[in-house]
């Protein structure tokens, strides 16, 4: 256990910052998984935009890292091109 009050106030902001990451994340993951299922152009290609803003969001406070949302806005993109 710390012995310090700045090191217990570490452990709770820590603790609460894991927690606002790890739902964020999972957030992102969700919304991904559902851009992939989507089988109509014109609400995918309404949806990325979208998207896309999240990973930019999400990488500007260091949740992932910004080549990460790069390559996963590339290859929604791609993705995107593929759905007739």
């Amino acid at each position: 256990m710390a012995n310090h009050k700045s090191s217990l106030k570490r452990i709770r902001n820590s603790e609460s910052k894991r927690l606002r990451n790890r739902y964020q994340a999972k957030t992102m993951r969700n919304a991904i998984r559902n851009f992939r299922e989507l089988t109509d152009k014109a609400e995918a290609g309404k949806a990325l935009p979208k998207l896309a803003s999240m990973l930019d969001r999400l990488a500007k406070k260091n949740v992932i890292h910004k080549n990460k949302a790069a390559n996963l806005k590339s290859e929604l993109a791609v993705h995107l091109n593929h759905i007739k």
